[in-house]
């Protein structure tokens, strides 16, 4: 499985790291992923999913059914 976001898709990022003489070298930028357990009303029950920060502040906002459905995930399967 690869270090993404399940809800918002969010995942690596190609960069450079950059010394004081300037030598790049490259690096990814990982997405601040959690494992988090959200309450899901709908099932009656707790789901588990790995969720970037950002995904988690949209969250609490959007509501759980919402995001899953725009993410085309069945929550069923988790």
């Amino acid at each position: 499985m690869s270090r993404k976001c399940q809800l918002t898709g969010k995942k690596a990022n190609n960069a450079y790291a950059i010394s004081h003489s300037h030598r790049r070298t490259k690096k990814l930028q990982q997405a601040n992923l959690q494992w988090k357990r959200v309450w899901w009303a709908q099932g009656n029950r707790w789901v588990r999913l790995l969720l970037s920060t950002k995904a988690i502040k949209t969250l609490e906002h959007k509501g759980l059914e919402a995001m899953a459905k725009e993410a085309g995930i069945n929550l069923n399967r988790y």
